[in-house]
């Protein structure tokens, strides 16, 4: 993968909320389907795919997979050609829809949410690190779950701190999510050949428990692109072109994501008693495939930390991004220790009702604009896109306390861009700048 912008700021300046300059953008459509079909890979994203059986049946969650991928996908890649287009930052973004003031606390949002999804991501290494050590005979002290932790947490403060970075996210790039990939192709042929010995046609006509909706489990499907929103533009802002940027993000991550679902569906059909990790590990294999898998979380935490930092410099310049984001990896690491993983379904869910509405004001009042870089400190509070957040907000809980079965992301993405692209008070401009 290319590298990101990471350069010091000595001179306090904000680069988080100016335009990233042409000299500075080197990615093209590669760069972004290889970036986001790594990122859009990894452990966590099986484990919700899992969660979507036995309530739905093989069949219909595979439906709902691909479709909420291209969905999800989609709303990505959209996201990410404003940022490419305009050079801003997620952070820019925010700023340009909502106002100086106010942008303040959605950005303060997404940090709060990508330390959760780090730590998340730093349990996740932790476990499959200590399952690899016990399957391959290693230690069984009670401390190697702290240390593995610790590990973990040393490799992203070296790479968020040191010049090592671009040589790492180089490596993942050319020779890390090749071998991925392969581990990919490995596990899934292995649990085709379970389902197979199983009897495949009575596993994918079986039908599920309707422990969950439809359109629920679309939310669900939905939800992991979405917690990427508040993410894609500080990639994106680094494309030379917003078409390549748009369909590079789209195909990179709905490969993923559609393949990452879909092998967590397997797995939880052809082995519906053992966690995750275990049965990756039973597999033929499975100690390789998963320890080159946990690689790759390396590559989506940092990511995370990588955007956070941007978000942090955004409301601290004299920060740097470098530093932002050591510290973010510090709390991250102290947070994996004690967190327990359980309860991520609704914390996903919680995520999107946050941050479906908020993309869905910025989508309809920045789409078609001129130059999105001159609303920046435009005005401190744009009350209008406010308070159609705050509708979207409490329109998707209410979607979900009231009509769980027609599912809440969706509606809410249609009222909050409807509302907002008939509302504005910005003039579209019909010809963008640089």
């Amino acid at each position: 993968m290319a590298t990101t912008h990471t350069s010091p700021n000595a001179d306090g300046a904000n680069t988080a909320l100016t335009p990233l300059p042409a000299s500075e953008r080197s990615f093209g459509f590669r760069d972004h389907a290889s970036l986001w079909l790594s990122l859009g890979v990894g452990l966590l994203v099986m484990q919700i795919g899992a969660y979507l059986v036995p309530a739905l049946g093989a069949k219909q969650a595979a439906m709902v997979i691909v479709l909420g991928s291209i969905l999800g996908a989609g709303l990505l890649a959209w996201t990410a050609k404003l940022g490419c287009d305009s050079g801003l930052s997620s952070s820019g973004l925010m700023h340009a829809t909502y106002g100086s003031s106010f942008a303040k606390l959605p950005v303060l949002l997404n940090m709060v949410q990508l330390v959760g999804w780090t730590t998340f991501e730093l349990v996740v290494m932790r476990d499959g690190t200590v399952a690899i050590a016990r399957q391959s005979g290693g230690f069984a002290s009670s401390l190697w779950p702290l240390l593995a932790t610790l590990l973990w947490g040393g490799v992203l403060i070296a790479l968020l701190s040191g010049s090592m970075v671009s040589l790492v996210r180089k490596f993942i790039g050319r020779f890390g999510l090749p071998l991925v990939i392969l581990s990919l192709l490995w596990l899934t042929w292995q649990f085709l050949a379970k389902a197979n010995a199983q009897g495949l046609g009575a596993l994918w006509n079986k039908p599920g428990d309707g422990g969950m909706s439809t359109l629920s489990a679309l939310d669900l499907v939905i939800a992991m692109p979405v917690s990427w929103l508040p993410l894609v533009a500080d990639f994106a802002r680094h494309g030379r072109d917003g078409k390549n940027t748009l369909r590079g993000t789209w195909l990179g991550y709905a490969i993923a994501n559609i393949w990452c679902y879909g092998l967590g569906v397997l797995v939880a059909i052809t082995t519906p008693s053992t966690d995750l990790v275990t049965a990756l590990l039973l597999a033929q294999g499975g100690l390789i495939a998963l320890g080159l898998i946990l690689i790759d979380e390396v590559d989506n935490a940092y990511g995370d930390l990588y955007s956070g930092s941007v978000a942090g410099h955004s409301l601290k310049p004299g920060w740097t991004v470098r530093r932002w984001g050591v510290l973010m990896a510090v709390v991250c690491t102290a947070l994996a220790m004690v967190l327990p993983m359980h309860s991520l379904e609704p914390f996903l869910l919680m995520l999107s009702s946050v941050f479906v509405p908020l993309y869905g004001v910025i989508l309809a009042r920045l789409t078609g604009r001129g130059n999105i870089a001159r609303l920046v400190g435009e005005r401190k509070v744009n009350y209008s896109a406010v308070a159609i957040w705050f509708t979207g907000v409490l329109c998707y809980h209410l979607c979900a306390q009231l009509m769980p079965s027609l599912g809440a992301a969706l509606p809410t993405l249609v009222l909050t861009f409807v509302l907002a692209r008939f509302t504005s008070d910005t003039p579209v401009r019909t010809v963008a700048t640089a």
